[in-house]
């Protein structure tokens, strides 16, 4: 288990540098990637200085960084290893939470 040492605004924030950062090392103003991905300029501007934006802006922006594979891992099961002394071939899938 890690320990997360930043806010979801820290975050949001970082993830908005990594995109400014990479959008600028493909060498694309922030209207051509506007233009590329579907987004308007407002947001993309609003997401590079706040870090606020649609998950689907997001997911289009991604594909124009060449950053969309990286959203496949997010939310998927981590693999543990499983221990010599289960009896368990495998823990069956929750299909509803218990807690209100």
């Amino acid at each position: 288990m890690s320990i997360i040492l930043k806010t979801p605004d820290e975050v949001m924030i970082d993830i908005a540098k990594r995109a400014k950062a990479k959008r600028l090392a493909l060498n694309l103003t922030q209207e051509g990637l506007a233009n590329r991905s579907g987004v308007s300029l407002p947001s993309l501007k609003r997401f590079e200085k706040s870090g606020l934006i649609s998950l689907s802006s997001l997911l289009d922006i991604a594909v124009v960084l060449g950053s969309l594979e990286e959203f496949e891992e997010l939310f998927k099961p981590r693999n543990a290893r499983p221990s010599l002394f289960s009896l368990e071939s495998k823990p069956s899938k929750r299909k509803r939470g218990a807690i209100k």
